[in-house]
């Protein structure tokens, strides 16, 4: 269920402050997800989040994860310097693929675990920093489908990710011959994921392959990284996943491989980005155009250059009307953007209250994978950051673009 737990009066004062259309952020919704994750893996010996930068790169988002003692997970050169400018040295994951040079070499001078998407990143990883740090992650490709309650919500085979397992079983006596003393193992086989059973399945199929490749390699097992793909419910109908729940099936998966947790040495990691900050972002956008012809569109000042996921995927985003929470949904209109772009539409045929010119839409669930994804496409600029404060201080993490912005790359 989209995320009302803000009064519209927020909504309201902040778009007096700032000119539309600009992403919101609830700090106090953020660190009320950390605290109930970590509650939830409390069991867990060493827990670590490192929270997936990919979903929201912005340091004052990230420093939130540093202050509650998590860290971060890059894929990326900048995304390594966002980390470094956040303060997460020594809590950094970097789970990249395809790796240009002299990344991995930055990423080790910065603490970070290497997570190695594929064999041959032994060969880079020698050849840039030297030789093989003692603990190092492999990230595992099963293949076939992944399935939960009878339907596939992954299918490995298809995915360019991870190494197989007669690769790890080679891999891993390379690398004890390179000096490395521990390994932890990795593995995404789902996005945005609402089955409650999805961790915990993955959770016995990567401890149990770790643990069999740990007898037989002689190389001890430092960690099992769940990775990310646990969802949220972007539909109205959707209920979210039950995390304490699911904790508490990944400590049995634990007892079941590595017995008793507090005697345990393996460590439990975790990459969740949707997850952690997704339901608490809004895109606040404005409505400046109402056009009616074979359809009635409401245009906003917003656009898919801004939040691109509906356009892209066809991603349903809930939106609601500030001030008119409860209001009949009378009317049926296309909600668009700009752009020369057919499939610049936040919402098809959406049942919503009469909009007027002026109000304020809110496009909910936008606090992941949606200010990360924008581009200037039609040059059209990416819009500002507002984080509200734990205090009620609405605060700009980001300014909005300017067309000098836009123009700065042209030589």
């Amino acid at each position: 269920m989209p995320n009302f737990n803000l009064p519209d009066s927020v909504f309201e004062n902040a778009a007096k402050a700032f000119p539309t259309p600009f992403f919101l952020y609830d700090e106090a919704g953020i660190r009320q997800t950390i605290r109930s994750v970590k509650a939830a893996f409390s069991w867990a010996p060493h827990f670590m989040e490192y929270f997936a930068v990919k979903a929201l790169p912005n340091p004052e988002v990230l420093r939130i994860f540093v202050e509650e003692g998590f860290g971060l997970d890059c894929a990326s050169e900048c995304e390594l310097m966002l980390a470094r400018r956040a303060g997460a040295q020594g809590k950094i994951m970097f789970s990249a693929n395809d790796v240009p040079s002299g990344e991995f070499a930055y990423a080790n001078q910065l603490g970070a675990i290497l997570n190695l998407d594929d064999i041959t990143d032994i060969e880079q990883i020698l050849s840039e920093c030297g030789r093989m740090p003692e603990v190092i992650s492999i990230r595992f490709n099963p293949g076939g489908g992944f399935i939960a309650d009878n339907d596939i919500i992954g299918s490995p085979e298809e995915s360019k990710y991870g190494w197989t397992l007669a690769q790890m079983r080679e891999g891993l006596k390379r690398l004890k011959g390179l000096g490395v003393k521990k390994f932890g193992i990795h593995a995404l086989l789902s996005s945005n994921a609402l089955e409650s059973a999805y961790y915990p399945m993955l959770a016995e199929l990567l401890m149990q392959t770790a643990h069999d490749l740990s007898a037989e390699s002689g190389v001890e097992v430092a960690f099992v990284n769940l990775s990310g793909g646990v969802g949220i419910p972007y539909l109205p109908e959707e209920k979210p996943v039950d995390f304490s729940a699911v904790g508490k099936a990944v400590e049995k998966a634990y007892r079941k491989v590595f017995g008793e947790p507090t005697k345990g040495n393996v460590a439990i990691c975790a990459e969740l980005g949707r997850y952690m900050t997704g339901p608490h972002g809004w895109l606040v956008t404005k409505a400046i155009h109402r056009k009616d012809i074979y359809r009635n569109y409401i245009g906003v000042d917003g656009c898919s250059a801004q939040l691109p996921r509906p356009s892209i995927y066809g991603a349903y985003h809930h939106i609601s009307v500030v001030g008119k929470r409860d209001a009949t949904h009378t009317e049926v209109y296309d909600v668009v953007g700009s752009l020369c772009e057919n499939s610049d539409k936040f919402a098809v045929q959406r049942q919503l209250p009469k909009v007027e010119m002026g109000d304020i839409l809110l496009i909910h669930d936008a606090g992941a994978h949606c200010y990360a994804m924008g581009h200037n496409y039609n040059g059209r600029l990416r819009c500002a950051e507002i984080m509200l404060k734990e205090n009620g201080e609405l605060r700009m993490i980001r300014r909005a673009e300017t067309p000098e912005d836009y123009f700065a790359t042209l030589l």
